[in-house]
C-alpha cells in the first residue's frame, strides 16, 4: 500500500464512518457527518467529520471542521490527534494497520426517540446548530459575500440552515426561512447558545421578517468565536462586524458577542494580555466599550478601542472600500500585531 498521504487520507475516507467509529468513539453519526468534541475523541458535538461526499474539494468525505477553534482537517489528522502521534512515517503505520483490518457496513439501529428540548435553552441551541449545514456553497455564503466579506477561512461557526423556525409573536403562526446559524460557545468550546440570522431565499439580505436576528440559550459571557485566542483578542457586537474587521486583519482571533450588552460581559481567556475592543458609533457601542476598558484594565489586559470611520466596520467595507478599511485598522493596531495579525495589504 502505497505510503502517499494522499492516498493514505483518500483510503480512509473510503471507509470514514469506520474511522470515526474506532478512533472518535466519544462521538456519533447525526445525518451525514459524525459529531464529536474534538480531534482528540473529547466528548461533545463541535466537531463535525462528513461521512459522504466526494473524493476531493470542500464536500470530501473524510473532511471535517471544529467549529468552536476553526481547525479543520483529514482522517490522518484524526489518527494523529487521537492517538498522539507525532511523525508521518507512525501515522502512516497506524493507517495501513487500520486499513488491513475488516470493516463491515454498520447495521442501521433504530434511534431512541429524543425528548423535546425546552424551548429557546442551550440544548435546543446545540441540537439547532448540530443539523444545520457547513456554509460553503450556501446562501449563507452567498449573504456574507453580498455584505462584502470575502475572507471566510476560520468561519466553522456559522452554519446554514434551510427551513429554520420563525414565530412573530406567540399569537402568530409559525413560518420557516433559510438562516445563518452561530454557535455561541464558552471559553472551553462548548455550545451554549446558538444567534440565527433569517435571510432572503436568494442570500441577497435578510428576510423580510419583522426581527431577521434573535438569540438563543446561555449568551452571558460567550460569544461566536473565530479563531483560538491566546494572549491577544478581539471583540465586538455583530458577527458581519466582526467578518469585516478579519478582512484587514485575518489572522487575528475576534469574537462576536452579540450584543453591547453582552459586549461588555464577554469572559477572557486565561492568556490574554492585549483586547481590542471593536467599537459600534452608538450609545450604546460607547457604554459597552466604557465597562469593558474597566474590566479589562482591572484584570491586567491592555485595552485599545478600534473605530470605525462611519457606522461600523461592515458599513466601512462596502461604503468605502478595504483599501480604506485597512488604512484606518493598521494606525490603531500596536505596532506589533500589524505585521503579526493583519494582511500585507489591502486586496
Amino acid at each position: 500500500m502505497s505510503d502517499n498521504a494522499s492516498d493514505l487520507a483518500r483510503r480512509m475516507a473510503g471507509q470514514a464512518e469506520a474511522v470515526c467509529r474506532h478512533y472518535l468513539s466519544n462521538g456519533r453519526r447525526e445525518g451525514r457527518y459524525w459529531l464529536v468534541g474534538d480531534a482528540r475523541n473529547t466528548p461533545g458535538r463541535s466537531m463535525f467529520v462528513r461521512l459522504k461526499g466526494g473524493d476531493s474539494g470542500k464536500g470530501a468525505a473524510g473532511k471535517w471542521t471544529d467549529a468552536a477553534t476553526g481547525e479543520h482537517g483529514d482522517l490522518l489528522d484524526v489518527i494523529r490527534e487521537s492517538c498522539g502521534l507525532v511523525d508521518f512515517k507512525d501515522i502512516a503505520k497506524e493507517a495501513r494497520t487500520f486499513l488491513s483490518l475488516p470493516h463491515p457496513e454498520p447495521e442501521p439501529q433504530p434511534r431512541p426517540r429524543q425528548a423535546p428540548a425546552p424551548i429557546g435553552s442551550p440544548e435546543a441551541a446545540r441540537r439547532l446548530f448540530a443539523m444545520s449545514q457547513p456554509i460553503p456553497g450556501t446562501i449563507v455564503e452567498t449573504y456574507i459575500r453580498q455584505r462584502g466579506i470575502t475572507a471566510l477561512h476560520g468561519t466553522g461557526s456559522l452554519r446554514f440552515h434551510p427551513r429554520c423556525y420563525y414565530r412573530p409573536d406567540e399569537h402568530s403562526p409559525t413560518e420557516s426561512w433559510p438562516a445563518m446559524i452561530a454557535s455561541v460557545t464558552d471559553l472551553g468550546g462548548r455550545i451554549t447558545g446558538a444567534h440565527r440570522t433569517w435571510i432572503a431565499p436568494d442570500g441577497s439580505g435578510k428576510a423580510p421578517i419583522d426581527t431577521p436576528r434573535r438569540a438563543m440559550g446561555d449568551l452571558l459571557g460567550h460569544a461566536v468565536r473565530f479563531g483560538v485566542a491566546h494572549n491577544v483578542m478581539a471583540a465586538g457586537e455583530g458577527i458581519e462586524t466582526i467578518l469585516s474587521l478579519r478582512m484587514a486583519a485575518p489572522r487575528m482571533p475576534m469574537v462576536a458577542a452579540l450584543s453591547a450588552a453582552h459586549l461588555a460581559a464577554i469572559l477572557f481567556p486565561a492568556r490574554l494580555r492585549r483586547l481590542y475592543i471593536v467599537r459600534d458609533d452608538d450609545p450604546a457601542g460607547d457604554g459597552a466599550r466604557d465597562s469593558l476598558i474597566d474590566r479589562a484594565n482591572a484584570a491586567g489586559i491592555e485595552a485599545i478601542v478600534l473605530s470605525p470611520t462611519l457606522g461600523d466596520f461592515n458599513e466601512d467595507l462596502r461604503l468605502i472600500g478595504i483599501v480604506a478599511l485597512w488604512a484606518n485598522i493598521r494606525v490603531q493596531l500596536a505596532p506589533e500585531d500589524v505585521a503579526r495579525f493583519m494582511a500585507v495589504e489591502a486586496v
